[in-house]
């Protein structure tokens, strides 16, 4: 699969109205004095994890790419903008013309991150990086956000794959988003088509419990499902009796059966009882796949339970609890004037209530320890020391406008494996505690 293919349908509708007004409003201004044309360069950071998380997933970089792509003041646009007065003539004839013409780079999709780490880099002039302030957030803190949630499940999972089953818990947007986000964070399928459509995620999906109440009896129901499915389907046994399910289910389907699914009651003590039974009937192949309202704490304590998949929704839609990353766009440097080659100074807030930032455009490396264990994330403005050099974060995203890096998911979710995989042990447990890596200024 090339880079052309990876690229979201021709009529994607434009995404420069996922935006604050406010952003349009500093445009008109910053046009009117004269600043608009200095390079600028912005930085998305957060200062702080989601309390008791010990690191954080990037999530969302390809969407972001897309979003640029799509950051367009059509005909419509501007004819909104007209009408609601937001901006003046001038500043809708430069709207016109805008596309992001400057560069962004950025940690991979997929890599971890924590306080502090310069996720992604804008740069261009300030009028054209300002705008897109909103949108990159609010696809990085929501993806983010998921996939963050998702890798802690798919720890707690360990071999067992993970379903994410989430659609009906939120936005219908936010849960092709979240699928794609829970697939980047380690979850095998979705069951969602609109994710597997547009991101080629593996769809999964049998039936509901209206479908065996749909039926005069549960038999009956299992009887038409098997004949239009075939055997290897999944039969949700919880209806009404799970005992007597499990037994009309592999009377029915056979030994070769592929799974029963349990939706409700005590999960471990089903899932043995179950298994059990199962195996007494000769359905020693067939699986268990467990569902209703599974988070990370759940899926541990199923760890020594005959369970053969997780199906999640709400908990990980919703981030676990953490439903956003507390992500920020802050303006680190800028020049005295127009013109592509004025010299960058840097710029930082400096407000009460432990708002600040650190001005500068940054660079980021993460030092191993003499094990080739993460030990630490090294953020600096000056010089790369010659022993980090190897172990930079921040690759090239956008030159001059263009995408560059544009990657296959399935990449994407195996660089999570493996950034995840390089981190201290103590990355994975699930009790609260502090980042599992320091951040480091120089």
């Amino acid at each position: 699969m090339n880079a052309a293919d990876l690229r979201l349908p021709v009529d994607v509708p434009s995404t420069a109205l996922f935006t604050d007004r406010y952003e349009l409003t500093m445009l008109q201004a910053a046009l009117r004095s004269g600043t608009a044309d200095r390079r600028s360069v912005f930085e998305v950071f957060t200062r702080r994890l989601p309390e008791g998380r010990r690191y954080g997933v990037v999530a969302g970089t390809g969407r972001v790419l897309d979003a640029v792509e799509n950051f367009r003041f059509d005909s419509g646009v501007l004819d909104f903008l007209a009408a609601q007065r937001i901006v003046d003539e001038p500043t809708l004839a430069w709207l016109a013309d805008y596309r992001f013409r400057g560069d962004i780079r950025g940690y991979p999709e997929g890599e971890v991150y924590f306080p502090g780490s310069p996720i992604l880099r804008v740069e261009g002039t300030f009028a054209e990086a300002v705008l897109l302030e909103t949108v990159i957030l609010s696809i990085l803190n929501h993806d983010s956000a998921v996939a963050a949630a998702a890798s802690r499940m798919a720890v707690a999972a360990g071999d067992r794959p993970l379903i994410e089953m989430g659609a009906r818990r939120t936005h219908e947007l936010a849960a092709v988003a979240a699928a794609r986000a829970a697939y980047v964070g380690g979850f095998t399928s979705t069951s969602d088509l609109a994710a597997g459509f547009r991101y080629s995620i593996p769809t999964v999906g049998t039936s509901a419990h209206a479908f065996t109440l749909l039926h005069d009896s549960e038999r009956d129901a299992f009887t038409a499902q098997v004949d239009s499915l075939g055997g290897g389907t999944t039969l949700l046994v919880d209806t009404y009796d799970v005992t007597e399910a499990v037994r009309a289910a592999v009377e029915i389907a056979g030994p070769e059966l592929g799974a029963v699914r349990i939706d409700s009651g005590d999960l471990l003590l089903l899932a043995h009882r179950v298994r059990q039974q199962l195996d007494d009937l000769g359905a020693t192949k067939t699986k268990i796949v467990v569902t209703s309202d599974l988070d990370e704490y759940a899926i541990a304590s199923l760890a020594a339970a005959p369970v053969d998949a997780y199906g999640v929704g709400t908990q990980l839609v919703t981030g676990s609890g953490h439903p956003t990353c507390s992500m920020v766009y802050k303006l680190v440097a800028r020049a005295d004037e127009a013109g592509p080659d004025a010299p960058l100074r840097p710029v930082a807030k400096k407000s009460m209530g432990g708002k600040t930032s650190i001005g500068g455009r940054k660079w980021a490396a993460r030092r191993p320890d003499a094990a080739g264990v993460a030990e630490a994330e090294v953020v600096g403005t000056g010089a790369v020391p010659p022993e980090l050099a190897d172990h930079q974060l921040i690759v090239e995203l956008v030159r001059g406008g263009e995408v560059v890096a544009r990657e296959p998911l399935d990449a994407v979710r195996d660089r999570h494996a493996a950034a995840r995989a390089g981190l201290p042990l103590s990355a994975t447990q699930l009790s609260r505690g502090e980042p599992v890596l320091p951040t480091e200024y120089l």
